[in-house]
């Protein structure tokens, strides 16, 4: 059995409601350890393949993003953000060196692939989830981005 990225954010999501200030989990050599107020550290094996000797501690109280976004988009009406949908590294383009997903002025529909977050050696496609055109990106390639945090806004068409 391994975790997929949802199961360890439905994990975060439970231990945000509980009680508990700690929890290790350990499931096919794979260990990880939530904390509270545990500063965001993240720590991984060097192999993807090796099993992983020490603890991933991950934030699971709500924090302050680093980069707090404008409120531009509340003050338009046709303005939808595109918030990162779980915690990890996001990447604008597919791959070191390709072209970016989207660029600001491109067209964009609901399923269009916009970015990719990295959680724990998994790739997860971020989508539009809008009709229109990118007006502003905020998440810069490569950086930690937060659940709930603010990637890029669209201009909704219409």
């Amino acid at each position: 059995m391994s975790l997929t990225a949802a199961d360890v954010a439905e994990i975060m999501r439970l231990v945000e409601q509980s009680s508990f200030d700690e929890l290790t989990l350990e499931i096919d050599g794979m260990k990880l350890t939530l904390r509270r107020g545990a500063g965001g550290q993240l720590v991984n094996g060097a192999d993807a393949d090796a099993p992983v000797e020490r603890p991933v501690s991950v934030p699971v109280t709500p924090t302050v993003p680093a980069r707090v976004s404008a409120p531009a988009a509340a003050a338009d009406p046709n303005v939808k953000d595109v918030p990162a949908p779980l915690l990890g590294t996001f990447y604008r383009a597919p791959k070191p060196g390709a072209a970016p997903f989207v660029e600001v002025g491109a067209t964009v529909e609901e399923d269009t692939v916009v970015g990719i977050i990295e959680v724990m050696k998994l790739m997860n496609t971020v989508r539009a989830g809008v009709r229109g055109t990118v007006a502003e990106i905020l998440a810069r390639d490569g950086t930690l981005v937060e659940y709930g945090e603010t990637l890029l806004r669209v201009r909704k068409k219409g």
